[in-house]
């Protein structure tokens, strides 16, 4: 009598397992896909599209795409994780996928994988519109730029949603996070540049994550300097809402399976 030993699939193709599934999952319902690409372009549309004076200067423009850029990748991050992983704890086939012995790791990497890449695919429409209606433009190095800054803005926002959507039903985490995207967004200067601001706000600006993304990804598009202690910030936050990522799956893990 023989035995069959089976080998434990590696960590980086159980993610990529994961992550297909969720991608797949979104897919399937049109309204969530259309939502995440349609109202930062909109944005650029009718607020900066119109005003001939910014969408004709080269480095005005290429800022503004770059604000609602980072934008888009925000919302993407914080419905997808927020709303996303809240409703699927509601759903029964989320217990079974926590009992299978590959552990957290994977899926955790998986929803990671997706976030990225929907904020990837988000922010196509946006580049588009700022390509053929703007007089924004990018060199090779800042087009490269541009393309490494989408997970280091991601990243923050993906761990904030993982915090609301592991401690919320799906209801309170809708609310939740419009709560939180909006205001952050435009304290962020992420729909009025913080050049217009008056002082108190500017201060104030400067210690939340969507102004120091916004500065960053405006920087890696421009040139134009960010704020002194933008990069700590964003590193601030991104330990603060990974600290309470973890602490929300830990709490709904041990009251979900005590």
């Amino acid at each position: 009598m023989t035995t069959t030993t089976l080998t434990p699939r590696p960590f980086w193709a159980l993610a990529l397992v994961h992550a297909r599934f969720q991608f797949l999952e979104t897919v399937r319902i049109p309204i969530a896909v259309i939502g995440n690409l349609l109202f930062p372009s909109l944005a650029l549309l009718f607020f900066v599209i119109p005003q001939r004076a910014v969408a004709d200067d080269p480095g005005i423009a290429t800022a503004a795409v770059a604000q609602l850029g980072t934008f888009a990748v925000m919302s993407t991050c914080l419905f997808s994780f927020g709303v996303g992983v809240s409703e699927d704890r509601a759903m029964p086939f989320d217990p079974f996928l926590r009992t299978l012995p590959a552990g957290a790791g994977p899926r955790l990497m998986g929803r990671v994988l997706n976030g990225v890449l929907w904020s990837y695919l988000a922010l196509v429409p946006l580049v588009l519109l700022g390509a053929f209606l703007t007089a924004a433009t990018l060199t090779p190095s800042q087009a490269l730029a541009a393309i490494v800054m989408v997970p280091a803005v991601a990243v923050p926002f993906l761990l904030l949603g993982l915090a609301i959507g592991y401690r919320l039903s799906s209801k309170a985490a809708i609310a939740v996070v419009q709560a939180t995207l909006f205001p952050l967004a435009f304290a962020g200067g992420l729909f009025m540049p913080p050049e217009a601001f008056p002082a108190w706000l500017d201060a104030i600006s400067k210690v939340l994550p969507s102004r120091a993304a916004r500065d960053l990804a405006v920087q890696a598009v421009t040139g134009y300097e960010a704020y002194a202690g933008a990069v700590v910030v964003i590193l601030a936050w991104t330990a603060v809402f990974a600290a309470m990522a973890v602490t929300a799956y830990r709490r709904d893990e041990g009251r979900r399976f005590h």
